[in-house]
């Protein structure tokens, strides 16, 4: 048996860009999601603090240092930009693994999106 758990987080970030016109997703600074331990194409999971709405989606680098997180598609009708989200990520593995895994968490600077105080 497996189960789903955390694998990863980006905790309070500000949504820099909200595009509808676009397929799909969530772009991100490629170095938050290197820092999270994340990949480009991994479904996530968007918390928005400002209206509590909860989108599944998925990822797609932004450019790196640029502090991009921008939601793409018809989650761009979900929030708005300046709105506070948490970018989750979830693993399936075995109840075993799952009670020895140990999350990846990071908590950017929510003025800047930036891994720097």
């Amino acid at each position: 048996m497996t189960i789903e758990v955390v694998h990863s987080k980006i905790h309070r970030v500000t949504v820099t860009q909200a595009e509808l016109n676009y397929i799909g997703s969530i772009t991100i600074d490629a170095d938050l999601v290197d820092a999270a331990t994340m990949v480009e194409g991994q479904r996530v999971q968007i918390v928005n603090l400002n209206n509590g709405e909860r989108i599944e989606t998925y990822i797609i680098l932004g450019e790196r240092g640029s502090g991009t997180i921008c939601l793409n598609g018809p989650a761009a009708r979900r929030t708005a930009v300046g709105d506070t989200v948490i970018v989750i990520a979830y693993a399936q593995m075995s109840v075993s693994e799952a009670k020895e895994f140990k999350p990846t968490l990071i908590f950017p600077n929510s003025e800047t999106n930036s891994l720097e105080e």
